[in-house]
């Protein structure tokens, strides 16, 4: 971490990744655009994504010149969301991939050529060439809106979490323990790559190697924005403290089909996120006992770091389980039997698929009420005065549904 010189802190934004839970950050961000005045730039000059974050990140870095309409505009795709826009849902096309992918696990040679994966995420590319617009990402680092954006995926030819970013051309790429940086011109298929869940999604070419889903092997998730200059990291996950614990310890009966794909996909989304902030906040308070005169004199170049960490307030997975009937049919054809429908436990996996309205939607509201209340921790954390800012105490509840 390299100590530099700053009038005024550079904040960074960090967005992990989650599938359709990712619609609880869209929430988060409508509050923070409501926070702010209008006509406001992003107030996160470091932005940071994977998977689903990946998305909602560049969403924003592409309006960092106006960031109120980048988030209305990506929580409307949100909000209007069902599962054709991302993935085919036809029974024939599910079955296909699914017969496909079984027979490339027992037949020899099957699906060596043409990679399998349980969906077609086709929809998705053509949804994203729609709304995004790259182009005007560069416009906004020249104007100085916006210092660089980050996409993470991971290499299934080296095994290393690679991070792509389009930046300032004073920052540098880095290397670390199979963790690598590397500049490049942001496009659609860098956020294919970093969504693209191993074997749910095909895997994605860049160059001379294929990627998949930037959560898995994610060994530092807040690390891209600290070597792209941040000097505080705001972040926005979509994992939950209090994933039924309780229940799962009396748990009778050995876990669903549902249940450890679930697993799975929390240890890839969510675990490594925790670790990194855990030990975040080990370092500062190691830092706190060593007097700054110490640290410049042996050369420590480590500094401590400001976070201000988001999560949802209510389980997303119950929710999840409350709109599984929201599924497309094939899909809850396939789920059932899993338990991934109907039971809490089986839910998780639920979570992550259900591109649906009414989850999506019921995300959304609850990352915005819990992002409101802690407006007044959020803005200071912004470098924003609350009172300057409203000009009163308290204000009118915002129309956001």
């Amino acid at each position: 971490m390299r100590n530099r010189a700053h009038t005024s802190p550079t904040i960074g934004l960090v967005l992990s990744g989650g599938g359709a839970r990712a619609a609880y950050q869209v929430g988060v961000l409508r509050a923070v655009a409501d926070m702010l005045p209008r006509g406001s730039s992003s107030p996160f000059q470091v932005i940071c994504g994977t998977s689903a974050g990946a998305i909602n990140a560049a969403a924003v870095a592409t309006h960092a010149r106006h960031f109120r309409s980048g988030v209305r505009g990506i929580e409307s795709i949100w909000r209007d969301m069902h599962a054709g826009l991302v993935y085919r849902t036809g029974m024939s096309t599910l079955t296909f991939n699914a017969l496909r992918w079984l027979a490339a696990l027992f037949v020899s040679g099957l699906g060596t050529r043409s990679p399998a994966s349980l969906l077609d995420n086709a929809p998705m590319r053509g949804l994203l060439a729609r709304f995004l617009r790259f182009q005007r990402l560069q416009e906004a680092i020249d104007s100085g809106a916006l210092q660089a954006l980050s996409v993470t995926a991971s290499s299934y030819t080296t095994g290393e979490s690679v991070t792509f970013f389009q930046g300032r051309s004073d920052l540098e790429g880095w290397r670390r323990a199979r963790r690598v940086g590397r500049p490049a011109h942001i496009g659609l298929i860098h956020l294919m790559a970093s969504s693209a869940i191993p074997a749910v999604f095909p895997p994605v070419r860049i160059g001379e190697q294929y990627y998949g889903d930037g959560s898995v092997r994610q060994l530092a998730p807040v690390s891209p924005a600290l070597h792209l200059g941040a000097d505080r990291v705001m972040v926005v996950g979509v994992g939950e403290s209090f994933t039924g614990a309780e229940d799962q310890a009396r748990q009778e009966r050995p876990p669903s089909v549902a249940q450890v794909a679930g697993h799975m996909l929390d240890s890839a989304f969510l675990d490594s996120l925790e670790g990194d902030l855990e030990r975040l906040q080990r370092v500062n308070r190691t830092l706190e006992l060593i007097p700054e005169r110490v640290r410049s004199r042996a050369g420590l170049r480590l500094r401590p770091v400001d976070t201000l960490v988001l999560e949802p307030s209510a389980s997303l997975t119950r929710i999840a389980l409350e709109h599984a009937h929201e599924l497309p049919r094939a899909m809850r054809f396939y789920l059932r039997g899993s338990g991934a429908t109907t039971d809490y436990t089986g839910a998780v996996i639920t979570s992550y698929l259900l591109f649906e309205a009414g989850f999506c939607s019921d995300a959304i509201r609850l990352g915005y009420h819990d992002a409101m209340a802690r407006e007044e921790e959020i803005l200071r954390f912004l470098g924003q005065d609350p009172a300057a800012i409203h000009g009163r105490a308290g204000r009118p509840p915002q129309d956001v549904w």
